[in-house]
């Protein structure tokens, strides 16, 4: 594999009038090739030539001033050779602390030094790729001069153009169906051709079957599509390795630091299973090692560690109370159980931390420290892990070192004696300033201790306020819903009340009005003014009636039902049927005399008495009709019966 690593040596890409300089480190196979420095121009051209896999930076801030240069800077390199910020993605860090993962150091004041770490780390799998474009790309076929005004042979010339374009651009889609690739084509006809074809391929642009050409009339561009904003990938994969500190129980806490001591994960639930978490872990990363805060661990936790395989670790005897405070202290915590999660992962940390300081002094430069850090958990010696980590990443054993030149000179040793001495003394000032620092550590951790339990008592009854003021709140809005529900009630009685005055003092009939024949319509006059037995109903339209709402009307037996006279003209003969089935009368409301105001009326009750009369009438005919019909269908049914008996005697 091949990288490329660049850093700046002078100028800038924002400058208007002084272009960058770059130095250039060359890796191969984890091997320095060649440094170099080279112009932005140049740099560009060499990709174009040679391919590299990666193009590595520390920022990308040294190609690009802005996400607009990004995206045509990226659109230059060759789409086999990736863009990588060797110190991350959306959360940066320093080169320095990426190179240290690896054993690495460098003189960060050298740019050349600083482009030789940046190749080599990505040749390890540092950084996050640069992700701009879509799996999607577009291919432009056009011409590559201008017609012009021309002269005699201008036609003849525009069409050998638009000829070619229409050429190459059917060379393209044959090549495209050929090698199984979905596109759209767009074409703009012109004289004796195309003057442009466009493709839209779904592939990204290392995987098109043919690339860009520039010939005497015809160009053809492959570019990606945008996406909306810049992503990035790492660049391995891996999962994080995770010291995982675990406190079971009614509530169920979860903390994890990475190899290195950092907090990445601390969280506590009233409804976490063991199965939520294990999931929590799994998304969080790879634990290595599951601990407690007690010596005999959990049988839950205990379930945890087998289900990821880690190593158990718990301490010689249960951590008390002061020091679980002293350890999670400076990293913060929400509760008494987040608390002793995160001190059994932090003591089962300090166990590790020695190993850990230990071995890596003798790891050589250009080795993964998180690998090593993880093979000194799962018990290996460091001669198994450096041959297990060469076997897996195939790495060559030659690993880049800075070129040291030493001399032997006198003046240099006394020199170097000197600078041992003044060292030493400056260490002797800094273990006692160190001591002095201790005990105003533990002074203060006492001091600190003391605040937190007034704090924790302030807190206790600024929790119990709460709750009483959510309860209080709860209160008032139930009274305020209790208070609405009143008013509705009140209102549904002053109007129920008007109506049976009116129906005592014989004025007229009461007349509760609905606008359709609904389900929701009743609801509503039930819940207004309530609907009963011997109640006239006005209903506003017809359209929307159903067998259904009616039989549903039925069950409240009303007196009577009115209709506007256009909507009682166009009732379909079925509907009328049912109600003369169900012995409801249906009425137009000028046969009642009904004055309307609002959702009830009054009706006259001569006009409503006669038009009664009038309903029965018509009730009494259609049961006639209804049985001289039974009795011709019961004659036609006994003659067709004794015909067929006669035919069969004779």
């Amino acid at each position: 594999m091949k990288v490329y690593g660049i850093d700046i040596l002078t100028g800038s890409v924002r400058s208007r009038t002084k272009s960058p300089v770059y130095a250039l480190a060359v890796v191969e196979d984890g091997i320095l090739t060649e440094t170099s420095e080279v112009r932005l121009f140049r740099l560009i051209r060499r990709i174009e030539a040679e391919h590299p896999d990666i193009l590595a930076v520390d920022s990308l801030q040294e190609v690009s001033a802005d996400t607009h240069e990004l995206f045509h800077f990226l659109s230059l390199l060759p789409p086999a050779t990736r863009l990588v910020q060797v110190t991350g993605g959306e959360r940066k860090e320093s080169l320095g602390k990426v190179a240290a993962r690896y054993n690495l150091s460098f003189n960060r004041f050298d740019p050349h030094a600083e482009a030789r770490t940046a190749a080599l780390v990505a040749s390890l799998g540092a950084g996050s790729e640069v992700i701009a474009f879509e799996n999607s790309s577009d291919v432009v076929v056009s011409r590559n001069r201008s017609p012009g005004k021309g002269g005699w042979s201008q036609n003849r010339y525009i069409r050998k153009i638009h000829g070619a374009v229409l050429l190459r651009s059917r060379e393209i889609e044959m090549a495209l169906v050929n090698a199984g690739i979905r596109y759209e084509k767009k074409e703009t006809r012109a004289f004796g051709g195309c003057s442009r074809v466009a493709f839209r391929v779904q592939v990204p642009r290392d995987q098109v079957p043919f690339g860009t050409y520039h010939g005497a009339d015809v160009q053809v561009r492959i570019t990606g599509r945008k996406l909306d904003r810049i992503r990035f990938r790492p660049l391995a994969g891996k999962l994080k390795n995770l010291i995982v500190g675990l406190d079971p129980g009614t509530t169920t806490a979860i903390a994890a630091l990475d190899l290195e001591g950092n907090l990445v994960h601390l969280s506590s639930s009233r409804q976490m299973s063991m199965s939520d978490t294990v999931e929590v872990l799994c998304k969080t990363g790879k634990p290595l090692v599951i601990a407690s805060d007690v010596q005999y661990m959990p049988f839950s936790v205990e379930k945890v560690r087998r289900s990821f395989k880690a190593v158990a670790f718990s301490p010689k005897q249960d951590l008390s109370v002061e020091s679980k405070v002293e350890m999670a202290g400076p990293y913060g915590y929400g509760n008494d159980h987040e608390r002793d999660a995160l001190a059994a992962a932090l003591e089962a940390y300090r166990q590790y931390r020695q190993k850990f300081q230990t071995i890596i002094r003798r790891v050589p430069p250009g080795h993964n420290l998180e690998d090593i850090r993880a093979g000194i958990i799962k018990g290996q010696s460091l001669e198994q892990i450096i041959t297990e980590t060469r076997k897996k990443t195939d790495e060559p054993a030659a690993i880049l070192q800075e070129p040291v030149q030493s001399t032997r000179s006198d003046d240099r040793i006394r020199l170097l004696d000197g600078s041992i001495k003044r060292l030493r003394l400056y260490i002797q000032d800094l273990q006692t300033e160190l001591g002095n620092k201790d005990y105003e550590i533990t002074r203060l951790q006492q001091r600190l201790r003391r605040l937190h339990t007034a704090r924790d008592e302030k807190l206790r009854k600024d929790s119990e306020i709460a709750t009483r003021d959510a309860i209080i709140a709860g209160l008032k809005k139930r009274l305020r819903q209790e208070a609405r529900k009143n008013r509705n009630l009140a209102n549904r009685l002053r109007k129920m009340k008007e109506l049976d005055e009116v129906q005592v003092s014989g004025e007229g009939i009461p007349v509760k009005v609905i606008p359709a024949l609904t389900k929701e319509s009743l609801r509503g006059i039930i819940r207004e003014l309530g609907l009963h037995e011997g109640d006239i109903l006005l209903v506003g339209r017809a359209d929307g009636w159903g067998a259904s709402s009616i039989r549903d009307l039925a069950e409240i037996r009303p007196r009577a039902v009115a209709l506007p006279d256009d909507a009682f003209k166009v009732v379909d003969r079925r509907l009328k049927d049912i109600f003369l089935e169900e012995n409801i009368p249906l009425l137009p409301l000028s046969g009642i005399g009904a004055s309307i105001r609002g959702r009830y009326g009054l009706a006259n009750p001569v006009k409503y008495a006669t038009a009664v009369r009038e309903w029965e009438k018509e009730k009494r005919r259609s049961e006639k009709e209804e049985r001289v019909r039974l009795v011709e269908d019961l004659w036609k049914e006994y003659r067709a019966e004794r015909g067929k008996e006669v035919r069969k005697t004779g």
